[in-house]
């Protein structure tokens, strides 16, 4: 026992005496010989492995349990060190239980506060699906870093986040939370929102502690359903869920953390599920940090059908891997299971040294509170807002641009803004939107006025809702739209309509709002289209009859000026899409990696197509338009064929020319497809991309260094290999606009199984 935390404690409790004299009394009462924990010279290893000889077992059990919310009772469960963390971001309320923590508890281990930063914390940037249509990993970071600046200014240490889960279905509401449909895309997202949450040592107050979520498959839900059965062949997984995992776990494998996931796979539920837990995730990529369930995810393995009670659930996540309960399953069963020899103890003590060495890596031992004088200027600084503003800009897409309708002139003598989120502040922040407020949101309307002159009229209706059936606003709508020269129709979804239990069976803008489109059409004003949306929508009327559409998705607190640079000039749209946009529900899911099958698509009537839709997407993975245009030329492969033995250096090298009379940003895109292999391949894989910017008239030669692992697949005894044979590299602006060059490689490659 430590006599000096008891003491202190016990001291505390029965005097009303200040915290700090308290204190000093107690180091004259009691020894102040320092334990091996308490000694920030020692490694996390030996610090958690000490505290750990010295826990009860209820103690042991505390630090396996967060729960799901706080109560005024769990201050008492707190002093009996029965509680690890909390989910709290009022700084004053976390220093207060962290104080019980740290004087009253026996043995003074600190909580650590964990919460949603998904997108910001009070500088809210654009949802994740919009941070991937940036295709700028930099930027990302940037927008992570002032995340965890301002979160750990008010006390939060660790995020739930990133999201990596890829998602080829966009019925799937959480398909906001990730970077899309591609799994490198969504490896180089996760990657660089990890690098800024973690900007400084993990030990710094300012270093967020990342939790990478959902592990495993959560994205490819039946139905697109939210929490629904996945069901995914072994190759599926490791090909297409499993790499972004990887590449954030390697991040920080030493002391990181992931959070398993709803969904069963093939019949286990991820929470249960010790080959992904276990034999993936440490045994084969060496992960040493800690997995937390989802919410309340371990008692759901009733549900599931695979455990009787709480405590066989909580017995079988135990087993798994999974260390840490965000509920109650473990608090409640535990000790009776280890008392009763259902559970071998050194499995929680197995829990619990992985816990405890993330928290002493994180300082929170020596630096347990939170700096109050952070608190009061740590949020929505000028720099920050400037980088939100950025990232709002770079996440715009232009869909179409018809007669070169966009940018619009300043010096219209009038405007038609209309739509119903043409005046929202809410629904820009989108979901998981943590400190965010509506009132430091700028709307599009408020962005639209502020950028033209005193001279330019800017008229406003809401003309509908975004979801209900009323259309007694459409008469207004439409007379503002005649007498304009332009009209601004802002729609799409409200915030609640995706991310976490928002899966949507169709695609089609709800309400009544293509009716308004149709109805301001018929106007014969020229129209631009707004879509505010966290998942692709079918918009095929739009497509063909408007002149001009943006996506925007839920673009955070200034998606309202950043809209309004675009419209008007002010910045010159580069962004991509992260994801298929398709025609109809009925072709889902639809995703640009597909393979060829035995009958490709044709004229001939007995190929892989539909009779009433084209089987192509109304979009493809990686599109977006610019005010200027980009042409490809010269592409060459360089290969440096050092020995046989070694896999050679290959470099790809694509001439990109500004062609047009604007200044442009251009995301450049490389694509690898193995002709011929032992195992089917997609038609296309994204390997690699750059963004850059060009001056107009400018050239730039942009150089891709290739590695065995972006030609590697796994083989019938599902080993990573590079077969030899013919390779087609593809660059261009989008996945299905590309030149081609052929690529041959002479000699197989074993890789190992982490490559």
């Amino acid at each position: 026992m430590n006599r000096h935390y008891f003491y202190r404690g016990f001291l505390r409790r029965i005097c009303s005496v200040p915290v700090l004299i308290l204190t000093l009394f107690t180091l004259n009462v009691v020894s102040g010989q320092q334990l091996p924990y308490q000694n920030p010279d020692l490694k996390p290893d030996e610090r958690a492995s000490d505290l750990l000889s010295r826990m009860t077992l209820q103690e042991k059990i505390g630090q396996m349990n967060k729960p799901t919310g706080f109560q005024e009772s769990d201050r008492e469960l707190i002093h009996q060190g029965k509680i690890s963390g909390l989910y709290i971001t009022d700084p004053r309320k976390s220093n207060e239980l962290q104080r019980i923590a740290m004087e009253e508890s026996r043995l003074g281990i600190p909580l650590i506060f964990g919460s949603d930063v998904i997108h910001g914390f009070a500088t809210v940037f654009p949802i994740p699906l919009g941070e991937a249509s940036t295709w700028n990993p930099e930027l990302i970071r940037k927008a992570s870093e002032i995340a965890a600046k301002e979160a750990t200014s008010h006390g939060i240490r660790w995020t739930y986040a990133p999201m990596v889960d890829v998602a080829r279905d966009p019925r799937w509401g959480r398909i906001a939370e990730g970077g899309g449909e591609d799994p490198h895309l969504n490896a180089v997202m996760g990657r660089a929102k990890i690098r800024g949450f973690m900007h400084k040592p993990l030990s710094d107050p300012e270093s967020m502690l990342y939790c990478i979520k959902h592990y495993v498959g959560y994205g490819a839900a039946i139905g697109g359903r939210d929490y629904n059965t996945t069901d995914l062949s072994e190759r599926t997984l490791r090909e297409i869920y499993l790499p972004p995992f990887y590449e954030g776990i390697m991040q920080d494998p030493m002391y990181g953390t992931a959070m398993s996931a709803f969904n069963d796979l093939n019949g286990i539920p991820m929470t249960a599920n010790e080959w992904t837990l276990t034999d993936i995730l440490r045994d084969e990529w060496g992960f040493r940090g800690f997995v937390i369930s989802d919410f309340d995810a371990v008692a759901q393995l009733i549900d599931h059908g695979v455990a009787k009670d709480t405590a066989e659930a909580a017995r079988l996540a135990v087993n798994a891997g999974v260390d840490m309960d965000m509920g109650d399953a473990y608090i409640k069963t535990l000790a009776k299971l280890v008392k009763s020899g259902e559970l071998d103890e050194s499995m929680i003590d197995r829990s619990v040294k992985r816990i405890l060495r993330v928290k002493f890596a994180l300082g929170l031992f020596e630096r347990p509170y939170t700096d109050l004088e952070r608190t009061k200027h740590g949020l929505l600084r000028d720099e920050y807002i400037k980088v939100a503003r950025q990232a709002a800009r770079e996440s715009i897409v232009l869909l179409k641009n018809e007669d070169d309708l966009l940018p619009l002139n300043k010096n219209l003598s009038s405007v038609a803004v209309i739509g119903p989120l043409a005046n929202s502040r809410e629904h820009l922040l989108g979901s998981w939107s943590a400190h965010g407020d509506v009132g430091s949101v700028v709307s599009v309307l408020e962005g639209i006025k502020q950028a033209v002159p005193d001279s330019s009229v800017v008229h406003y209706s809401k003309g509908c809702t975004v979801s209900e059936t009323d259309t007694s606003g459409f008469k207004a709508a439409r007379n503002l739209a005649r007498n304009a020269e332009v009209a601004i129709l802002v729609i799409g979804e409200d915030r609640d309509m995706s991310g976490e239990a928002a899966s949507r069976a169709s695609l089609e803008l709800p309400g009544v709002q293509s009716q308004l489109v149709k109805e301001i059409h018929k106007t014969g004003t020229s129209v631009v289209e707004v879509l505010m949306n966290g998942r692709p929508l079918t918009i095929n009327w739009s497509v063909e009859h408007v002149p001009a559409i943006l996506e925007t998705w839920f673009g955070g607190i200034r998606a309202g000026p950043a809209i309004a640079d675009v419209l008007f000039g002010d910045y010159n749209p580069g962004g991509k899409l992260p994801v298929t946009f398709p025609r109809s529900v009925g072709q889902v899911p639809l995703f640009y990696n597909h393979k060829s099958t035995g009958r490709p698509p044709s004229d001939y009537k007995y190929t892989s197509k539909y009779l009433n839709t084209p089987w192509m997407p109304l979009y493809p993975f990686g599109y977006g338009l610019s005010y200027t245009t980009f042409e490809y030329s010269n592409l060459r492969i360089n290969v440096d064929q050092e020995a046989d033995e070694k896999f050679p250096a290959i470099e790809v090298l694509v001439d990109v020319t500004n062609t047009g009379e604007l200044d442009g940003e251009e995301v450049v895109q490389l694509y690898v497809r193995d002709k011929v292999a032992s195992i089917t391949r997609p038609v296309k894989e994204l390997r690699d991309f750059q963004r850059i910017g060009l001056a107009t008239g400018e050239t730039k030669t942009v150089v891709f260094d290739l590695a065995a692992t972006d030609f590697a697949f796994y083989d019938k005894t599902m080993s990573p290999i590079v077969e030899a044979g013919d390779f087609e590299i593809m660059i261009g602006g989008n996945s299905r606009d590309l030149l081609t060059q052929l690529l041959t490689i002479g000699n197989s490659y074993q890789l190992k199984t982490t490559d």
